[in-house]
């Protein structure tokens, strides 16, 4: 399964304004954040603000706000109002569907449980789950290749973590 452009802008947006909640952001500067075009991204906040998720200001000092608390935005939600179709296999639509299979098939079954599977996931995160990341900037990250801002590798972590929860056992 594979989001639609539209859909992961959609995020991008969200994402950005949600880790500068209460700020008011441009469209330029979450385009130029994301290299991604400034007039796409207009009609996603239009129909992001009609469904009441953000803020727009019009003018000289505009911009976009979030208007309620991400971690009240289920990511789930999002998907499944800027996704159109869900339909991973023929049969999941009885209306168009020619399959010969269907009658005796179990695909449709496997399929329909992963797909619930997928929003089960989705819907356990919030907004501001995944939001924390969207507000690093590269001054925030180590320069050094291969470390962790702190300095210390993933490997020294991991043997940190390790370490600690054979105390704790």
């Amino acid at each position: 399964m594979r989001l639609a452009e539209y859909t992961d802008y959609a995020l991008r947006v969200l994402m950005y304004c949600a880790a500068r909640r209460g700020d008011l952001v441009t469209i330029g500067e979450i385009a130029d954040s994301h290299g991604v075009s400034k007039n796409h991204l207009m009609k996603i906040v239009n129909d992001l603000a009609r469904q009441g998720l953000l803020e727009t200001t019009r003018g000289r000092g505009g911009g976009v706000r979030f208007v309620r608390d991400p971690a009240g935005i289920r990511v789930g939600d999002v998907v499944r109002a800027c996704e159109t179709d869900f339909r991973l296999v023929e049969c999941f639509d009885a209306g168009t569907s020619a399959c010969t299979l269907s009658p005796r098939c179990r695909l449709k079954h496997l399929f329909g449980a992963a797909l619930a599977a997928y929003f089960r996931e989705l819907d356990a995160a919030s907004l501001a789950d995944i939001a924390l990341g969207a507000a690093r900037t590269p001054a925030r990250t180590s320069p050094r290749a291969g470390t962790r801002p702190t300095g210390r590798s993933a490997a020294s972590v991991a043997l940190t973590r390790r370490k600690a929860r054979a105390v704790e056992a």
